[in-house]
């Protein structure tokens, strides 16, 4: 299996996710909506929303470990090699390292140059919150915490799954990263409906996020946050975040480059205030690069981390 996610990463890197290739989250989108529209048609309860939910995920994430493991199963059958190939390009669209690299640059260059209309609109493509507002220091905040996040969702939290069971995981993992973006809002909309998918989704992160926090501390002396300033933001800062999770990585970014995330963002129009993380000032353009600079260093000692504990269960494997 170490193996088969190495050739993933690499083709990640490489490659990405080619336009032309259809994504397995496209098909898990239109999965979700359809799945909504009928618990909405049977049911409008808060009750019944919140069991609808809970079907919804069940039946969603069964089904995708189910099909991936069908087609990796069926392609082995006609060949191998086939096998293999459809399982290492699995594995690879449950990754996003090009894919945050592309977009979080794509805000970064037109901000280091002063085009703010350009970096909103691109900035708008990757988060959830509002920007027609965003001012250069905001924009920059936005987009340091989405590849702090990210960092956890697009890259550690596939790659624990996948060293855990291959593509079939790592996938099922995506269709509840993919659920909560779609129903794992707290507004009145989807309150009840998507409490079961914002539940999984804190679940299947807790371990990734802790080991991501982890990572940035051993990354932290090549920051000038340093040990120190990396531990005090994940000890103190991240407790305070809305999200169990999401609050470890971006709190070890602020810390590690003495910058201030968090604050009030607008969502749909609604503000919504989050406890400041870090001592320092607004992050600018050049932070975003940065802060994708420490999560290549993650992607690192997390491939390496699998690598090595993958190994030392074979040898355990041997002993008496």
């Amino acid at each position: 299996m170490s193996g088969l996610i190495l050739g993933a990463l690499l083709i990640d890197l490489m490659v990405g996710d080619p336009r032309w290739i259809p994504h397995p989250v496209v098909l898990m989108g239109k999965l979700i909506s359809r799945l909504e529209a009928v618990v909405r048609r049977a049911t409008a309860s808060p009750w019944g929303l919140r069991l609808g939910g809970v079907l919804l995920v069940i039946l969603v994430c069964l089904s995708t470990y189910w099909a991936t493991g069908l087609l990796i199963q069926l392609a082995g059958r006609i060949n191998p090699y086939l096998g293999m190939a459809v399982h290492l390009w699995l594995l690879s669209t449950t990754l996003a390292i090009k894919s945050l690299t592309l977009h979080a640059r794509a805000v970064a260059i037109p901000l280091a140059k002063g085009d703010l209309p350009l970096a909103r609109r691109k900035l708008s493509l990757i988060v959830g919150r509002d920007t027609e507002h965003l001012e250069q220091g905001e924009i920059a905040r936005a987009a340091v915490e989405t590849v702090a996040e990210n960092t956890v969702d697009g890259i550690v939290a596939p790659l624990f799954f996948a060293f855990i069971g291959g593509a079939p995981l790592a996938m099922a993992y995506k269709a509840v990263n993919t659920m909560d973006s779609m129903l794992g809002y707290r507004d009145q909309r989807y309150r009840y409906l998507g409490w079961a998918a914002a539940r999984l989704d804190d679940l299947a992160n807790y371990l990734p996020a802790r080991l991501a926090g982890l990572f940035y501390l051993m990354f932290s002396p090549l920051t000038p946050g340093r040990f120190k300033g990396v531990l005090r933001g994940i000890l103190q800062d991240a407790p305070g975040h809305p999200s169990p999770n999401s609050g470890i990585p971006e709190a070890a970014v602020a810390g590690a480059f003495k910058i201030q995330l968090g604050g009030t963002n607008y969502y749909r129009g609604e503000a919504s205030h989050r406890p400041k993380m870090g001592a320092g000032t607004f992050p600018l353009p050049e932070h975003i690069q940065k802060a994708l600079n420490l999560t290549y260093g993650v992607t690192l000692l997390s491939t390496l981390a699998g690598i090595l504990i993958s190994y030392l269960l074979k040898v355990a494997d041997y002993l008496p």
